[in-house]
């Protein structure tokens, strides 16, 4: 009997210690590893009789957008499409009351963050390998092999073998990871250095994946992040403003292909006005920005259903119809894609829930002097900058980052952590 107690007790810190690594190797282990970790909970927490939910809040939230996307399924466009990804969503509620049961239960978690700092480094240093040499330790990234091009072969892609996403791990990591290491070395005067040192190691590495976005998130980021932490006072947090600063700029002048897009591509494209003007008529991003909004347009209330932008835009009737359309998965631009596949109704539901269960802890999160709470907050908010370019809000790889940072906001903080002892 006290066997099978360990090992449900083990199993969910396993399975989270090693949510990372199934998120670098794909998002169906990452999937199955969210999935197994929510039927943990209904595995863990009713065998314990001393255990309650002391703050429903959040759950009671989640599932309203849970049931928002069900209805949103039955009202898309085409069904088949988004019906797996919103009924899928239930695994996140799950996830986030496990997270919270480990953090509450379990006094070894600490050991968690643990492996996902050994994670979070190897992922870094691999970074820099690739960005130094032109390929990872297992060959990933290479220009050429056996005289075949590679994809994204000027992106430094790490363990993530052909998708350009290493800068989005290492945000989603980043934060939390900092903010760990703050805790640890808060009381150590002599080597808070070394934190602040890690913040530009960070950044640094994100911009050299020549992820624009992430790298732009970063800095966003980390600026806000130093703001809002008490670690250090105004004059030390100026200082370590212009290091970020410097940093970024010194990175982004790093290679001529990093250069190129962040800084001569920009510049170029914007410098006169015949050039402003071949850039709003050529540019990806407008062309998908303004397909989002017309898809919205046609469909202000609710939308064409989750998942269901690649379906309307790609559709070759309404493509005759509607010269605006630009064919592919999504907008790449978080509130556009709402805008596009919720309507306003859908997108003020989903947005209204978000920041509600975000703001509602924030004073806590503020007055706890918890970095990791601090990092998870600051990588929600930079989720939501306007205008920049991002991946798809539900796609499973984001989806995920954004609910382990959430999930992991509320649990570290006993303040907040929704459980409680009867």
């Amino acid at each position: 009997m006290k066997k099978i107690e360990n090992i449900k007790k083990n199993i969910p810190i396993i399975l989270f210690s090693i949510l990372p690594i199934s998120i670098i190797i794909g998002s169906s282990f990452s999937l199955i590893n969210t999935v197994l970790l929510g039927l943990c909970f209904l595995l863990v927490y009713f065998s314990k009789d001393n255990i309650k939910i002391n703050d429903f809040k959040p759950v009671f939230f989640l599932i309203i957008l849970y049931l928002y996307l069900i209805f949103n399924s039955l009202i898309s466009i085409d069904i088949s499409s988004g019906i797996y990804r919103n009924f899928g969503f239930i695994r996140f509620i799950l996830f986030f009351l496990i997270i919270n049961y480990i953090f509450f239960i379990y006094e070894k978690n600490s050991n968690i963050l643990k492996i996902w700092t050994i994670i979070f480094f190897v992922v870094l240093i691999d970074v820099y390998i690739e960005r130094f040499t032109g390929s990872n330790i297992f060959g990933f990234g290479k220009l050429e092999i056996d005289g075949v091009p590679q994809p994204y072969a000027n992106r430094v892609i790490s363990f993530f073998r052909t998708e350009p996403i290493a800068g989005a791990f290492l945000c989603g990591f980043g934060f939390i990871i900092i903010g760990y290491v703050l805790n640890f070395l808060k009381s150590k005067k002599i080597l808070k250095i070394f934190g602040f040192l890690l913040i530009l190691l960070c950044l640094a590495g994100v911009i050299l994946t020549g992820e624009r976005s992430n790298g732009l998130k970063a800095l966003i980021g980390f600026l806000i992040f130093i703001s809002i932490i008490d670690y250090v006072k105004l004059k030390g947090k100026i200082l370590i403003f212009l290091s970020i600063f410097t940093i970024f700029f010194i990175t982004i002048n790093f290679s001529d292909y990093i250069k190129l897009r962040y800084v001569d591509r920009f510049f170029n494209d914007l410098k006169t006005e015949d050039s402003r003007a071949k850039f709003l008529e050529n540019s990806l991003y407008i062309k998908l920005y303004k397909s989002g909004i017309y898809v919205f347009k046609n469909n202000p209330w609710f939308g064409v259903g989750n998942k269901n932008y690649r379906v309307e835009s790609c559709d070759p009737k309404k493509n005759s119809v509607y010269k605006e359309y630009w064919c592919l998965t999504h907008p790449h631009q978080v509130y556009i894609e709402m805008l596009s596949e919720h309507g306003v109704i859908g997108t003020i539901i989903i947005l209204s829930i978000i920041f509600y269960l975000i703001f509602r802890i924030i004073r806590k999160i503020i007055d706890s002097k918890n970095y990791i709470q601090t990092g998870c907050l600051v990588f929600l908010l930079i989720n939501f900058v306007p205008i920049l370019p991002s991946g798809s809000f539900f796609n499973n790889f984001n989806l995920t980052l954004f609910m382990v940072n959430f999930s992991l906001m509320y649990a570290i903080n006993k303040e907040t952590n929704i459980f409680s002892k009867k």
